[in-house]
């Protein structure tokens, strides 16, 4: 079955917990010099952390706020799990299988995907898509849940890069549907850098020089597999890792900075595989999205995989249901953002 993957209903969810990066300094065993770093470089300042949240109370807002578009007659063929850290659970806890439980999806084949770390999430997307053409059932629909808990100091900090946040998405995904249409989604694996936390500082060194120029190349790719030029990108929907490393991008690219949408990064952080959904749904939610504008959705995972995801929007009913219980972002004022509120 042909069909281009749309992307119906994208939601995600913030704990309500607000701290600076400053409380976190005694439980991540950062010095203030180290905090400091991370906020005056990283552009780092506040972030969503609440270490009494469970797991599944996470994960169930978006994922329930997504499948409200869930048309009359449709079904949900497939759930994936998209995380970045390996263990999320305890070994005996399969957290695709209790997704679906907890929002009743009978019948609905469930699994987990994390390879490509925090770009799995767009992997999944690409996943979905293809399994839903093999299925070659116009009422078939997918759900990608993506959400983990920062919880232990070893996960949480990724020294000389991030530090990491809550936070959780969903997507409803089907084929030829109303929603934004996938045009293209392009990922590049540098397997050397594989053991993330063994590299010596020789290889940390290539690796943050080659970071920016790896990032502009598969956004340049994916823009051209989309059949689109880079002047057609209305803005580039990024991963919250650090401004510094998008301050590179930026640079490799040749872009002005208001192509790429950065105010999350202080506010939230770096959220695991849900980052490009808080922003999206950020952008969507304050009327920042162009009917008809083309994005680019850009991660990056340890390991080190880069991934691009080239969509064009689309408003529909379903884009405009009620926000029901859903986050509400800072308003965010284009021309404010173009006047770089952020240091980059």
């Amino acid at each position: 079955m042909a069909g281009r993957t749309t992307l119906e209903r994208i939601e995600s969810y913030l704990p309500e917990r607000s701290l600076r990066i400053e409380e976190l300094g005694e439980h991540l065993g950062l010095r203030r010099a180290a905090l400091g770093v991370f906020r005056k470089f990283y552009g780092l300042d506040t972030l969503r952390f609440d270490p009494d949240l469970n797991l599944f109370d996470l994960l169930r807002p978006a994922a329930r706020r997504a499948l409200d578009a869930l048309p009359d007659g449709a079904r949900v063929a497939y759930l994936v799990y998209a995380h970045t850290t390996q263990a999320v659970a305890p070994p005996e806890v399969e957290v695709a299988q209790v997704v679906r439980e907890e929002l009743g999806l009978d019948g609905t084949e469930a699994f987990a995907l994390s390879h490509q770390a925090c770009v799995s999430s767009l992997g999944a997307l690409d996943v979905v898509g293809e399994l839903l053409r093999a299925e070659g059932d116009e009422n078939a629909y997918a759900l990608m849940v993506t959400g983990e808990r920062a919880y232990s100091p070893v996960v949480q900090h990724i020294p000389n890069t991030a530090i990491m946040a809550d936070a959780a998405a969903a997507c409803l995904v089907t084929l030829d549907g109303e929603g934004d249409e996938v045009r293209s989604f392009v990922t590049r694996t540098l397997g050397e850098y594989a053991q993330w936390m063994e590299l010596t500082p020789e290889q940390n060194t290539v690796f943050g020089e080659q970071y920016g120029t790896r990032i502009a190349e598969v956004i340049h790719r994916a823009v051209a597999e989309a059949g689109l030029s880079f002047a057609d990108i209305e803005l580039i929907i990024p991963h919250n890792v650090n401004l510094l490393a998008w301050r590179q991008t930026i640079k490799a690219l040749d872009v002005p900075v208001e192509k790429v949408f950065l105010d999350n990064v202080p506010r939230y952080s770096h959220t695991f595989a849900s980052d490009v959904f808080v922003n999206y749904t950020t952008l969507r939610d304050t009327g920042l999205l162009v009917d008809g504008a083309h994005y680019v959705m850009v991660s990056v995972g340890l390991g080190a995989t880069f991934g691009a995801m080239v969509i064009t929007h689309r408003e529909t009913h379903r884009q405009n249901l009620p926000k029901t219980h859903r986050e509400t972002h800072p308003k965010i004022h284009r021309q404010t953002h173009q006047k770089g509120a952020t240091p980059v």
